[in-house]
């Protein structure tokens, strides 16, 4: 997190919770990646929390190198997929899917470029002031196509969902991303992260909205499907 070790520390902790009962309450398999999402980006908190702790001291070069990897591989490999296939598996509207599926389509081909450039650019990370500053030094030829198509696969899933309480967990990504990009420049990839991780909350109560509808009782002779 863009703060301290503490915060990530913290942060890391009150995800795994929200994650947890999120994911107490899925009824099906298909719910399971989405509930997940918090538990996930209480990993990411808690790997930048160690980074914290061991930037300062070169003897932990080997581990500041992992614990950079493994971060950016949640940030820029896995959200770009993770995302819109977990809100396509809670989809059961024909033309949705159809939509979702594209999105899932661009996530791939996202995660596939940094893919390409964890493995072929090099990387650190580094503490100025209070954030921590992911140096990538990939080519900038792709970087505002990169960008635009990212922002699709991680925030346009929700907008295109059934579900009523979606739009909030896109509505506060999206906002939070204007304001990472505005005031924090140089330290989005930390700085959206937070933000995307504590906004990550809603899944809980989107968690609660799936439970609810599938509580309603059904009309006689009505056919039940799989929410």
């Amino acid at each position: 997190m863009c703060f301290s070790a503490n915060a990530s520390f913290g942060a890391g902790i009150v995800l795994s919770v929200i994650g947890v009962v999120s994911i107490k309450k899925v009824q099906h398999p298909s719910h399971i990646l989405f509930a997940s999402i918090p538990l996930l980006f209480a990993v990411q908190q808690i790997t930048e929390g160690f980074l914290w702790v061991t930037l300062p001291n070169p003897a932990y070069s080997l581990v500041q190198q992992l614990l950079t990897y493994i971060f950016l591989f949640f940030a820029q490999v896995l959200w770009p997929v993770w995302v819109p296939i977990s809100i396509l598996l809670l989809e059961k509207e024909y033309k949705r899917i159809k939509a979702q599926k594209v999105l899932v389509g661009v996530g791939v081909m996202v995660s596939l470029y940094f893919i390409f450039c964890l493995f072929w650019y090099p990387v650190n990370a580094k503490i100025i002031g209070l954030h921590v500053w992911y140096k990538q030094d990939y080519s900038n030829t792709m970087g505002i196509i990169v960008g635009a198509l990212y922002a699709l696969a991680t925030i346009a899933p929700q907008f295109f969902s059934h579900i009523k309480r979606m739009w909030m967990f896109g509505v506060s990504i999206l906002i939070s991303y204007i304001i990472s990009a505005i005031f924090y420049e140089h330290f989005v990839v930390s700085v959206w992260c937070f933000f995307a991780s504590i906004i990550s909350v809603t899944v809980y109560l989107i968690m609660l909205e799936i439970e609810r509808f599938n509580k309603k009782p059904l009309p006689e002779n009505h056919l039940q499907l799989d929410y």
